[in-house]
């Protein structure tokens, strides 16, 4: 057979296989693509604190003042000249928080990951329900750094209403920028560090914004040399005056905080956890997300916020 009937027949062949509908449809994969949530930052460095009850209060003793007076051979210290530790408190109370989601019955059963009304009741049941718990609990954790930072309890805003928030509740320390963001702003804001907190930078943190910290990377790559090159094409830590910038995505950019992230606490009373239930009248599925959280600084004092960032 010549080439060119071998070719015809080809020809035929495929214009039969498409005129009959035998052509695969286009590709379709079986797994959504997952829309990217921002992931929490400052909550996966701050100190955790597991509460039994509603309350804990945390004691704290020190010195803030000079111990030390002149001494007098055989003679005591007037009593003007004793000193006592300072004794104080910071209070934890937790507050609930929890989601509901509805998941109709067909939409469990009909989707492109499969899944069973049944089998989602079920732990590790897979399909659909799977992809759907796994999300809730990574949004669950944005949600919370969100009320971490930025918790008002005179917000307009009823979840962020339901406690102070890190921004808040720092209020010792505080600069205006009133300029961009850039090594002045955080030399400003280690300036107003009291000393004896600074004996080790390398454990504080500047906490800024996403865009914030890529502005600090870029001044730094017009630099000429090896450092210039890494912020260009690298993503290694970044050090300011010998302490990290991190950015957190749910840091407002007019705002910065610089502190250790262990004088921020977070305190969970209970751990998140998630419970399923079907209501078979409206025929869904029911997943209730709940955890009891609260906020607190342990050291107002050791910890700066920056306003004012254009």
């Amino acid at each position: 057979m010549r080439n060119q009937d071998i070719i015809r027949k080809a020809d035929l062949a495929l214009s039969d296989l498409s005129s009959g509908g035998g052509l695969l449809n286009p590709e379709q994969t079986d797994r959504f693509i997952r829309v990217l949530m921002d992931t929490p930052t400052i909550l996966q460095s701050v100190r955790t604190v597991a509460m039994a009850g509603p309350e804990m209060k945390i004691n704290k003793i020190g010195f803030g003042s000079r111990i030390l007076r002149p001494g007098v051979s055989a003679t005591a210290l007037q009593d003007s000249d004793r000193v006592k530790p300072d004794l104080s408190q910071i209070v934890l109370n937790t507050k609930e928080v929890m989601a509901e989601i509805h998941i109709p019955y067909d939409v469990l059963e009909d989707n492109i990951e499969g899944g069973n009304v049944g089998g989602a009741l079920q732990e590790g049941a897979g399909g659909m329900h799977q992809t759907i718990v796994d999300m809730i609990a990574e949004r669950a954790s944005v949600d919370l750094e969100e009320l971490g930072i930025l918790g008002d309890t005179a917000s307009g805003d009823s979840y962020l209403a339901l406690c102070d928030g890190y921004l808040k509740m720092i209020n010792t320390n505080v600069v205006n920028a009133g300029t961009t963001y850039s090594k002045d702003v955080c030399k400003a804001a280690v300036k107003a560090m009291p000393a004896k907190y600074l004996r080790n930078r390398a454990v504080l943190q500047h906490f800024v914004s996403v865009n914030n910290e890529t502005e600090m990377r870029d001044t730094y790559a017009n630099r000429i040399g090896a450092l210039g090159d890494s912020n260009v094409q690298g993503a290694l830590p970044l050090y300011v005056y010998g302490s990290k910038v991190t950015g957190a995505p749910l840091m407002p950019a007019a705002n910065s905080i610089f502190t250790n992230p262990l004088n921020l606490i977070f305190g969970i009373q209970r751990k998140i956890m998630i419970e399923y239930t079907k209501d078979i009248t409206k025929r869904v599925f029911i997943i209730v997300l709940t955890t009891r959280v609260a906020f607190q600084v342990e050291q107002n004092d050791a910890a700066v916020k920056v306003t004012g960032i254009s």
